[in-house]
């Protein structure tokens, strides 16, 4: 049995309350002079009571831990709700500030974009990179600058399909000028006109093919009027034909230079273009010198006042003939372009087996010394005829003496 035994303790409300503990387990207790009396469970009982999961009579539960977690979690709650309001502000506040130093410098539409404190600036294409950095980045707060270049300063949107241009077709001629086209309205049939009005001159006249078609035809006759103006560049048949993004040029001009002052007007008349130029220049002739055009007449003159005749048997010019070899290397330089053949003969004394050889050996010879003489080779087609072709009778020392000789002849291509 449990002795009897007085103790004092505190209560829930911090009251001094005075127990006597009883043999039957029981505690009587006195507290602001009220008895009472309840069963006694030692510590031991009630930690193995709680385990099981019981209850224990008498164990008294603080809310302590409870409230210290409580505590704790509001701080981190609010946290949680009030930063991204914070960065929304902040946000918001440095955009403003940036919009605000772009329009105090002038510049007006920009798009500022901020995430976190890294600014993302969107300026049209004719505003200076650098200036929006050093503008947007001297706020303060704003950490990184990107820049960006858009038409109008506007976020890129995905454009809209465009709509096919009209195309036309200007022609040229010397008597007219046709301009085939479909327009949107009266005024620019009528705006056409007046620029063909501009070039058209007195000598030609104005082919209209111009139709009216308020939903499909040309709204700007802009591109049409400048290749009108591009195309009466130059004389001859002409023509400009353009299908929304290929300028076509067709026909003749009549040279070189003519056909690139066109090319590059239409190129101007619309920047990006695609420009074909099939434009034909005609082959021109080179300019004959009058030495080269007088070049045949004068050499039949002196093919008849002047001979070649060669020493019988060989391929040696004699003493009267040299002067003339010098005389035809002369009349060659008057003509550069000139070619000749140097034709070589012989009379009837020698067998025609020797004789043709013969022939070909006084050709070689005169062509040897004009080369000397300063004409160049590649001028002079030296060639043998032997016996075949005398100009005079072989039954004579004179028609003999007239046979063995060489002849200049201008080739056909001069």
């Amino acid at each position: 049995m449990r002795p009897v035994r007085d103790r004092t303790v505190l209560t829930g409300s911090g009251q001094p309350t005075r127990c006597t503990d009883l043999p039957d387990r029981r505690a009587s207790c006195v507290r602001g002079g009220v008895v009472s009396s309840r069963t006694v469970t030692s510590a031991r009982t009630r930690r193995r009571t709680a385990s099981d999961g019981g209850t224990v009579p008498g164990l008294v539960r603080r809310p302590l831990v409870g409230w210290l977690l409580a505590a704790l979690a509001v701080p981190v709650l609010l946290t949680a709700v009030l930063i991204p309001v914070k960065a929304g502000s902040i946000e918001d506040e440095l955009r403003a500030q940036a919009t605000t130093a772009l329009t105090d410098h002038g510049i007006n539409g920009a798009t500022v974009v901020m995430d976190g404190r890294d600014a993302s600036v969107l300026v049209s294409t004719d505003i200076d990179a650098a200036r929006i950095r050093e503008i947007v980045g001297g706020v303060d707060g704003v950490r990184t600058v990107a820049v960006a270049t858009g038409p109008g300063g506007q976020a890129p949107t995905t454009p809209a399909p465009e709509q096919q241009a009209a195309g036309f077709e200007i022609g040229r001629t010397d008597t007219a000028i046709r301009v085939q086209a479909t327009v949107r309205s009266e005024l620019a049939k009528d705006a056409i006109k007046t620029e063909v009005e501009k070039v058209l001159g007195p000598e030609r006249e104005y082919d209209q093919r111009v139709n009216v078609d308020a939903a499909n035809g040309i709204e700007d006759v802009g591109t049409l009027s400048a290749l009108l103006h591009a195309l009466a560049i130059g004389t001859g048949d002409a023509s400009v034909r353009y299908d929304g993004t290929t300028v076509t040029l067709s026909g003749a001009v009549p040279d070189q230079a003519t056909k690139a002052m066109v090319a590059r007007a239409a190129a101007q008349a619309v920047p990006g273009a695609v420009i074909a130029d099939e434009l034909q220049v005609p082959v021109s002739k080179p300019v004959v010198s009058e030495g080269c055009r007088t070049f045949k007449s004068r050499l039949s003159e002196f093919s008849r006042h002047n001979r070649i005749n060669f020493l019988s048997g060989t391929a040696i010019v004699n003493d009267a003939s040299k002067q003339s070899v010098v005389r035809a290397a002369e009349l060659l330089k008057t003509c550069p372009t000139a070619r000749v053949e140097v034709a070589g003969h012989t009379d009837t004394l020698g067998s025609p087996a020797t004789s043709f050889p013969l022939s070909e050996q006084r050709a070689a010879a005169v062509k040897a010394e004009l080369v000397r003489l300063g004409i160049p080779a590649n001028r002079i087609l030296a060639a043998g005829y032997g016996q075949a072709f005398p100009i005079a009778p072989n039954t004579t020392a004179a028609g003999r003496i007239a046979n063995r000789r060489a002849e200049l002849r201008a080739l056909q291509e001069n």
